[in-house]
Order: structure tokens, then sequence, then C-alpha cells
């Protein structure tokens, strides 16, 4: 059964050498870590801007300030009632401001991209170039909006006009463009430098955010050992860090081999963290190992977050590996992938089309699909196992065998769970 192997995808992407590596993760290092401690979601400064709000209310800062607050306890606790309270805050600035009013349309963008509402967050970034004002904010602002769109020649253009090594925000969007093309090396380099200038600041959200992505870019690397380290650093940052302890947890599962350890460590998380994707690794994980008692309730619990409209499009990937791979509803899948073109014409959305018409018995249009928008213009073995399998199906044994041998090396990035399907390819 392949789960949700699939939605590795966004986890863990990019294409990488891995050898195999002896156990890297110690208890003895993260135990200390994975307490429950209660997450604060409320302190005297939020509850004196947040007092200032009444229904007619014009308290400009307030619901700025407020806004701020609600999405950084989203950041905490993975509740999606704090980005939508956010963005009932941030719509409210957008309405009433007529100073600042550029910084309000690009904080709701944000928010909206947090929300997968990529289109509609373009809108607000050109109603935030049409004011003027905070301009190599807004070009940052396009470059991630048009990143997440597919329009990567207008992202690059938005790039170079931020050019400035001795930035951070350029150095982070530099390697995340470079990571896009597939040169790791390059990344990794860029992204070393930013860290470097968030030590130098003591900036400690700009720490946090370089240990993270490094950890991350390490493991794209096979440096395993040296993305375990990014990972506790963030997590003496941050003791509550849900994404440093997933990438832990990971480690333990895919180079460590200890699928019950990692559970163990996603369970901490998710006693304070309620992400619907946590519950679906930890499913994913004891699927590997035969626990259909595991699995089963955190499918469950899956299937129970992403009922909350509130999620919109945020999960329609996770959904759609869910309709592939578990419960067969191939006709779902190819909808909602249509959807997802239609939302975000990237590769990955274009991927999950060419998969489902594949599943749906079409696989000479799925060819061409993945011809078209997939293969060469990404480097994400997910999505290149869903190029492979198309390909197989329609007997391109060359293609196939070239595809094969980059995943290989990708093994770790993809799971356990992803080996045998591979070598059967």
């Amino acid at each position: 059964m392949k789960l949700i192997k699939l939605l590795i995808v966004v986890l863990l992407v990019s294409s990488c050498n891995t050898k195999n590596h002896d156990a890297i993760a110690k208890k003895e290092d993260y135990n200390k870590f994975l307490v429950a401690n209660e997450i604060r979601t409320t302190s005297k400064y939020f509850d004196l801007w947040n007092s200032k709000i009444r229904p007619d209310s014009m308290q400009l800062t307030s619901f700025g300030v407020v806004g701020g607050e609600y999405n950084r306890y989203f950041q905490q606790t993975g509740d999606i009632a704090f980005l939508k309270k956010a963005e009932k805050s941030l719509k409210r600035a957008v309405d009433i401001a007529n100073i600042g009013k550029p910084g309000f349309y690009r904080a709701l963008a944000r928010n909206y991209i947090s929300q997968h509402r990529f289109k509609e967050a373009l809108q607000l970034a050109d109603s935030a170039a049409a004011i003027g004002g905070g301009k190599s904010e807004t070009q940052s602002l396009y470059f991630d909006v048009h990143m997440e769109l597919g329009n990567y020649p207008l992202a690059e253009q938005y790039l170079d006009s931020l050019k400035n090594m001795s930035d951070f925000g350029y150095m982070i969007r530099l390697a995340k463009w470079n990571d896009y093309k597939g040169d790791l090396d390059t990344t990794i380099s860029f992204m070393e430098k930013a860290r470097a200038k968030a030590e130098l600041s003591k900036n400690k959200d700009l720490m946090l955010w370089s240990y993270t992505n490094l950890g991350d870019y390490y493991g794209h690397a096979g440096r395993i050992e040296d993305s375990y380290h990014q990972f506790l650093k963030a997590l003496e940052i941050d003791n509550n860090n849900a994404y440093a302890k997933k990438g832990i947890a990971w480690i333990v599962f895919s180079n460590d081999k200890n699928a019950q350890e990692a559970i163990r460590i996603l369970d901490s998380v998710t006693q304070t963290y309620s992400a619907p994707d946590y519950y679906l690794l930890k499913a994913e994980i004891a699927d590997h190992i035969g626990d259909d008692i595991v699995r089963t309730k955190n499918l469950d619990e899956y299937f129970t977050r992403v009922k909350n409209t509130a999620y919109g499009d945020m999960y329609n990937a996770y959904n759609l590996g869910l309709y592939i791979g578990e419960t067969k509803q191939y006709d779902s899948a190819l909808i909602l992938a249509q959807q997802e073109v239609e939302n975000r014409p990237t590769p990955e959305s274009y991927s999950w089309l060419g998969y489902s018409l594949l599943k749906n018995g079409d696989k000479e249009q799925a060819m061409k699909i993945m011809d078209t928008y997939v293969y060469g213009k990404t480097f994400e073995p997910a999505l290149l196992y869903q190029a492979a399998e198309v390909y197989k199906a329609n007997g391109k044994e060359v293609r196939v065998k070239e595809i094969k041998g980059e995943l290989i090396g990708a093994i770790y990035e993809l799971g356990p769970g992803m080996e045998k399907q591979i070598h059967d390819l």
C-alpha cells in the first residue's frame, strides 16, 4: 500500500546523493525538548491592544498589532483559527488605513500565501505596488507569490531587482531560487551566508529560519548529521518548534530506521501543535511498520481535522495523495488536481494532474502533461517518481531508467516505504 508516500513532496523535496548512514539521533540530545509545554496564546501586550478593538473601532495600530500576534500564535500552534483571526484583523486594517496601507496589503498578502490563496495574494501585492512606498518589500512579496504560482521568469526579474548581498531577505530568496534550479551546493552556500548574518545580528527569528531551512537543505544533500544539528540548534532557540522536531523525527525514521521512536517524537509534537499533516506523517510511518492501529487512528484524526472549511486549499496536495494511494478515488483526484492547476500552475500541480490521469486510464494524456510541464522543470524526487510511473506505463524505458537513477539517490528524502517502489520501476 502506498498510503501517502508521495506526499513527502510537501516535507522534503530535492534530488540528492545519499549514502547509508549509521544512526545519528540520540535521545539525550532531544528528549528535553519533547516535554509538552503549554503554548501561550495571549499576553498582556496582546490583551492591551485587543482591548482597544470594538465593533466600530478605528484603532488602526490595534488591528495591525493584533493581526501580527494572531499570526505568531498560528505559527506556534498550527491552529488555523488563529490564521483566520489574523486575516480578519488585517482586512479591517486595510479598510480603515489612510497611512501605511501598502504595509497592511503586504501583511494580508502573506496571510493569504499561508492559506494557499496565491492569486488573491498577487492582487494585494498589486494594490501595494499601485500606492507605492516600501518598494523592496513589495518586490520581495512579488518574488514569493510568483514562485508559488509557478511564474518563474517573473520571479527571477523581481529577484534581480532586489540584489543586495548584505540583505538577509535577498540571500534566502537567492537560496530558494537556486534550489528551484536544482543547484543545491549554491543553495546551501547562500543559506550559510544568511545564517552567519542572522547569528551576527543575534536576531532569534532569523536564526530560527536559517537553522530549520539549512536542516532541510543539508538533508537534501545527504548531510544528515549536519541536518540533525541544525534542527537541534533551532530547538535551543525555540523549545516548542514543531518543524524542527518533525525534522528530527524524519531523521530517526528514514536514516536511523527507528519508526517507533519517530512516532514518539511526533506524538509529543501533536500534543500542542494541531496541523493535520503531522498526523498523516505518523500514519505513513505506522504503515511502514504494519501498525494498523496507529495508522488508522492518525488517518482518522487527519480526516477529522481537514473537514474544517477554514483550511480551504491548504491540504489539496495531501488529499490528492490520499485519493490516489489510500481511498482509490481516482475521479476525485482528477477533479482536485485540475483545481490545483487552476490555483497554482506549478510543476507539482501538473505532476498531480498527470498522475491522476494515469490512474484514470489516460496514460497518453498523462505523458503529454509530464513532457510539457514536469520533466526537466523540477528536481523534486516525489514528482520525478510520479513522472517515472507515467513513462513506465507508456513504455519509455530509457527515460524511466534515467529517472530511477536520480530516485535511488533520494531514498532518504522519499522515505523507506518508497524504496521498493523505486527499485520496481
